[in-house]
């Protein structure tokens, strides 16, 4: 791919990115009013795509590439929302002007288009080939970049034919992709770097190891993708429950950097060893680099990533956090020793256990109920049998500097008579299956649906459902277990969601792990 048509666009870089050799022309079929490739030719040719740089302050970088909206795609690609905090778009850089530099010994058309990014660094745009990388002022060394090696493949959305057959079938469930394949590749390259870290979860090492590459005899790439997996392996890139695509490097030459892509698709990340050969048309590495490459691919969605420049770890997470939202700090009784088991019996039994650690003189701050602790499994309601006093036990531990934390899983037993699964039905909350249906999915209280967490005014709704007056029982004592929200479905492929309307659900969870959110005085624990 080469970059044309640079320009100053909003206060952005922008470019078109088209093909460097052409594909055959599309002649319209003047009976069937379709367009018809030319003969031979088995894949539809590449509209141009859209690439928008923008500067933001404290040395961060980000870069927009998707298709052209004016070329009429079939349908507008998937972008995450709510995950940018309003305070980091009022940083932009509003660039002025570019300038152009001509590459020694080229004679050619390829350029490199020079734009400021902050204090001691620059953006850099090559025409041709296309590449996107963060370099030194005045011409220095390159930081982090982005198609270094040409790996960058981008399947457009298309208009299903005759014949056309797209489904993907894993375990009884089907993948109907109606606009094709959409997957994503590029290559991204760390300078100066001797480890990168990041990308979680993975049940391995800080320091992420090569998975391709001279000496891996058999290795995957990292996987991203939400799955509650029981009894997982240990050093593997599979991946575990929770998702970001966020990855950090660092090394005696240059210190840190960052590399973050807001897309909520599923992923996959190959850690690039040295002298790694990615196939006779590219690119192979010296074994004496001073760099780590990496190889990211997604199924889907739109490339919205950043560069975050450093040059320290404490840089690189405050840059990170200025685009996402600063964690919010626990209480401090949440850093303490927590009591949780599968199952208190009653009352009676949490008074018991309470008892002996008195008895025994260990301290402890908080007591957890798991799910028994409701009334048939559903939540945000007790078992008046064997936990008639839910209020009281409360107090009694508070009475001692202790809190309790009882569970409220996602997915909402599918019951008549539970209020809000009721009213969640009426208001039309849940995730629909491709039918329209409400997703009907298996979980611990049985049938199940499963919110829309995309939609703020679900998300309102259902932060109302931890008041005092709606959450009868509880206090101010009471905080909450937020768990089984990858998703986990029972019956799904992978024990998750099917691919259709995966991303529905657990973007919103995606990028806030382990995250505080105060409702009333509700503190979400956990996963």
């Amino acid at each position: 791919m080469i970059a044309v048509d640079v320009s100053i666009f909003d206060g952005d870089l922008v470019a078109k990115l088209v093909p460097k050799n052409p594909p055959p022309k599309v002649e319209q079929n003047p009976d069937t009013n379709e367009q018809d490739l030319e003969q031979g030719s088995q894949d539809p040719p590449s509209n141009p795509l859209l690439l928008r740089i923008s500067a933001y302050q404290d040395g961060i970088l980000r870069f927009k590439i998707d298709e052209d909206p004016s070329l009429n795609p079939p349908k507008k690609r998937f972008e995450v929302p709510t995950v940018i905090v309003s305070e980091f778009l009022e940083k932009k850089l509003w660039l002025q002007r570019f300038y152009e530099e001509k590459i020694d010994g080229d004679s050619g058309s390829s350029s490199l288009v020079v734009v400021y990014l902050g204090d001691g660094y620059e953006a850099v745009l090559l025409t041709d080939p296309f590449e996107v990388f963060v370099r030194e002022k005045n011409g220095g060394k390159r930081v982090i970049s982005l198609n270094s090696h040409g790996l960058f493949d981008f399947e457009q959305l298309r208009v299903k034919k005759e014949g056309d057959n797209w489904e993907e079938n894993f375990r009884g469930h089907t993948d109907t992709r109606p606009y094709g394949a959409q997957s994503i590749s590029f290559d991204v390259s760390f300078h100066g770097a001797d480890y990168v870290y990041g990308i979680p979860e993975h049940a391995t090492s800080l320091a992420l190891k090569p998975t391709r590459g001279p000496g891996i005899d058999f290795s995957e790439p990292y996987r991203l993708f939400n799955l509650d997996v029981f009894e997982y392996l240990h050093e593997s890139p599979f991946g575990l429950y929770g998702s970001i695509p966020f990855m950090l490097s660092h090394g005696k030459e240059h210190g840190t950097t960052g590399f973050f892509w807001l897309n909520a698709a599923e992923m996959q990340i190959d850690v690039l060893g040295a002298g790694w050969d990615a196939g006779e048309s590219r690119l192979s590495l010296p074994s004496d680099q001073k760099r780590i490459d990496t190889l990211w691919m997604s199924e889907a969605g739109v490339i919205d990533a950043f560069f975050f420049v450093g040059p320290g770890p404490k840089d690189v997470a405050r840059q990170y956090v200025s685009v996402t939202g600063m964690p919010a700090m626990p209480q401090l009784f949440a850093t303490a020793y927590h009591q949780c088991r599968w199952n208190y019996r009653d009352e009676e039994d949490v008074y018991h256990v309470d008892s002996k650690f008195d008895e025994h003189d260990i301290p402890y701050d908080v007591l957890w109920l798991d799910i028994e602790h409701t009334d048939g499994k559903k939540y945000f309601t007790w078992d008046r049998v064997l936990f008639p006093n839910p209020e009281e036990m409360q107090n009694k531990l508070a009475a001692k500097g202790r809190r309790m934390v009882t569970i409220v899983d996602p997915h909402i037993k599918r019951d008549d008579s539970y209020y809000i699964h009721k009213e969640a039905s009426e208001k039309g909350h849940y995730v629909k299956d491709a039918t329209g249906k409400d997703y009907d999915g298996w979980c611990w209280p049985g049938s199940s649906s499963y919110l829309d967490m995309l939609s703020p005014e679900v998300r309102e709704w259902w932060a109302d459902k931890f008041s005092y007056k709606n959450y009868v029982g509880s206090t101010p004592s009471l905080y909450i277990w937020n768990d089984m929200n990858e998703p986990s479905v029972f019956n799904g492929p992978e024990v998750s969601f099917i691919k259709p309307f995966v991303l529905i659900f657990y973007i919103f969870m995606l990028f806030i792990p382990h995250s505080i959110d105060v409702v009333s005085s509700l503190f979400w624990l956990g996963s």
